[in-house]
């Protein structure tokens, strides 16, 4: 190539001096028209390789099933390696063209050769994003951070390029460069400190599974309640339930607690756990009036005719005084109340069945008797799930009072002082 050049190049001079002009005239003109003729060759050779790069490529990655060319069409690698083939002409050409003109040859040739670094740089990171925005339309690689890996790839050549660069400005052997760059490790990491942790906490997040994009996760510390939209190097974005974007340091996630609820997505149903408290003072025995009035509710009647039948069995065989209450076994209203919000959340259609369903009772406090419903909802969606829940407690409020007890209330203090 150096020889084409020269034949290209090196005619003019000659040619000028035959003409009867001095030699600096005919230097200074070749020269000149060399410029031309180099910057209409470059123009020549960049619409050819747009044409061949560009246009032909474009066309045949519209026949081909691959995403993958269209990718990295979309993110113009193509185009910017067009620019790139005329500038390595420009960069073999220069030390022909300013043969004579070594100080000169010297500036023009660093200028474009940090010119072409740049640009393979910046062509290499259009490969990269787009073998990322083919990765992610991968269910496979979808939830994965391959933002953050990316990015780790680009810094390690950029600080490559940066020290090529600097070696093309002074002179520097790369060897030697990079030795210093060395020496200078302390302050590198002291400058790269959240990118290098970064870089560790999105390896432990990929390893153990711990975060993927699209999970709905809870970190009180840093106000995020929402699922993480990106997962990049430094930071993952979680878009909050009020749309809301919440920024947290990629470490923390290593560092600090968080609540991911993908167990939960995954899962056969959204668990309910809630409470009321029982004023325990109305709760009691129930008599025969109270058991005959209770039977009219359809949920519990064939279990109150069977608990009955076998207490009074057990109290017979005693011979127990049932002229107190106390004596012998009871039902009371708290233990059949019980029964029937245990029957009515085993018949409720929003209820997944195959997991835990319980109504249970929780150790007292100065506030009452807590009575915990312990579900599992089969319809996961926020607004349902809320719905379904409203929907228990709003029947469990409803009906304490056919059971004679009470929900525990703080007494109002309006007009107190008045």
């Amino acid at each position: 190539m150096h020889k084409l050049l020269e034949k290209i190049f090196n005619f003019l001079y000659p040619a000028f001096r035959d003409w009867g002009m001095s030699r600096n005239v005919a230097s200074y003109t070749s020269l000149i028209f060399n410029i031309a003729i180099l910057i209409a060759l470059a123009y020549i050779i960049y619409y050819v390789a747009k044409f061949i790069l560009v246009t032909l490529t474009a066309v045949f990655a519209q026949r081909t099933k691959t995403k993958f060319d269209d990718y990295l069409i979309q993110n113009k690698t193509t185009r910017y390696t067009a620019y790139l083939i005329p500038f390595f002409f420009i960069y073999k050409a220069v030390p022909v063209i300013l043969d004579k003109y070594e100080y000169w040859e010297s500036i023009f040739g660093k200028i474009v050769g940090i010119y072409i670094v740049l640009l393979g740089l910046w062509i290499v990171r259009t490969v990269f994003n787009s073998l990322r925005d083919y990765l992610k339309q991968k269910p496979e690689y979808s939830d994965k951070p391959i933002d953050s890996f990316v990015q780790v790839i680009m810094i390690v050549l950029w600080i490559f390029g940066v020290a090529m660069i600097i070696s093309t400005l002074f002179g520097i052997k790369k060897g030697e460069l990079l030795t210093i760059l060395g020496t200078l490790s302390a302050i590198i990491i002291l400058i790269f400190r959240d990118t290098i942790l970064g870089f560790v906490s999105s390896v432990q997040v990929a390893i153990n599974d711990m975060v993927r994009i699209g999970d709905w996760i809870t970190m009180d510390k840093f106000g995020a309640d929402g699922d993480v939209i990106e997962i990049n190097l430094t930071t993952v974005k979680v878009r909050n339930f009020d749309n809301t974007i919440t920024t947290i340091p990629t470490y923390a996630l290593s560092s600090d607690s968080f609540q991911n609820w993908r167990g939960m997505q995954k899962s056969e149903g959204r668990r309910i756990k809630r409470h009321v408290l029982i004023k325990s003072s109305t709760i009691r025995f129930l008599n025969e009036k109270d058991l005959q009035q209770l039977r009219k509710v359809q949920l519990i009647t064939s279990y109150i005719e069977s608990r009955q039948a076998e207490i009074d069995r057990y109290n017979d065989l005693r011979g127990v005084d049932k002229t107190l209450s106390l004596n012998g076994r009871n039902m009371t209203n708290l233990g059949l109340f019980r029964k029937y919000i245990m029957q009515y959340l085993v018949d409720h259609p929003g209820l997944n069945k195959n997991m835990h369903i319980m109504c249970r009772q929780l150790q007292s406090t100065a506030h009452g008797v807590p009575l915990e419903i312990y579900v599992f909802s089969s319809d996961k969606r926020w607004a349902n799930y809320e719905y379904i829940m409203a929907d228990i407690f709003d029947h469990v409020m409803a009906s304490v009072k056919y059971f004679d007890l009470e929900i525990f209330e703080l007494p109002s203090t309006i007009g107190k002082f008045e």
